[in-house]
């Protein structure tokens, strides 16, 4: 029932409501509100770049609950299917991801933060160039661009379509192609201190929402050097993941890690993987 909807170019804006930031609850809350307006104009849109609506997307057109509830349905399977499984992984890729964004913003600005984007995105004052597969020119008009980042999204960013909406720019985060290997929980962090070390165990703990070599040094109390040593090692264990910020490079949590602390992937927000047009 959803591929047709998003099997192309153009798929409507109502699918992926602002509300989706919260969680799928309310995303699918707003799904069902949505005005009969809205729902007529975008499907007719849809229409006019794919073909003629089947049935069922007609009467999806005219706001019909019982084809809205379907629909609802639909995204709760796919979600179950497609999207819970791996979760704590695309947790880990976003917030490693705004960790990285973050840290930009605050030592280079604005402007750092953007051309941080290249090659996907490029600033060019006073645009911001984005390779999509249809062209669209969007006006921000003071209105600010919401930036986020989707560990569903490959290859290109995106946008919605609606002019008047709040501007929002999806962007894929980088994947790491190798799995994720299985990892039995220790039972306490003297159980984690025993297995790679006291000293490791500390910097995987303090590690939190993302830290550089430098930060690592001064909070576990080691020399640099050392704390490049242990990274090394923890990385190599996929217990946690390093991205060069000009000199500097800052090492984040992975899912992997997260469970050896008996834990959840750190996170520097509230955002959901699953929200905006990506999902």
């Amino acid at each position: 029932m959803l591929r047709p909807l998003v099997n192309g170019a153009y798929y409507p804006d109502f699918l992926t409501p602002a509300e989706g930031g919260l969680g799928l609850p309310h995303a699918i809350e707003a799904l069902l509100r949505t005005p009969t307006a809205r729902l007529r104009a975008e499907m007719e849109q849809l229409a006019r770049l794919g073909g003629p609506l089947p049935s069922w997307m007609r009467r999806l057109a005219d706001g019909d609950g019982d084809v809205l509830g379907r629909l609802a349905g639909a995204m709760r399977s796919q979600f179950a299917v497609a999207v819970a499984p791996f979760w704590a992984e695309a947790r880990a890729h976003v917030d490693a991801d705004r960790a990285r964004r973050a840290r930009v913003l605050l030592e280079h600005g604005g402007e750092g933060l953007l051309k941080s984007f290249r090659p996907m995105m490029r600033w060019e004052p006073p645009a911001f160039v984005v390779d999509v597969p249809s062209t669209q020119s969007i006006h921000l008009n003071g209105r600010g661009l919401l930036l986020v980042p989707s560990y569903l999204s490959w290859k290109t960013p995106d946008t919605l379509r609606d002019p008047t909406l709040t501007p929002v720019l999806v962007y894929p985060v980088e994947h790491d192609l190798t799995r994720h290997l299985d990892a039995t929980r220790p039972s306490g962090p003297g159980a984690l201190a025993a297995l790679i070390g006291p000293t490791r165990a500390d910097v995987l703990e303090a590690i939190g929402d993302g830290q550089t070599t430098s930060e690592l040094a001064g909070r576990v109390g080691v020399s640099a050097a050392s704390i490049s040593q242990h990274t090394a090692v923890l990385r190599d264990a996929r217990l946690i993941r390093t991205t060069r910020i000009g000199k500097a490079v800052l090492h984040t949590i992975t899912p992997l890690g997260a469970a050896m602390l008996d834990d959840t992937p750190r996170r520097s927000a509230p955002i959901d993987v699953a929200a905006g047009p990506a999902a």
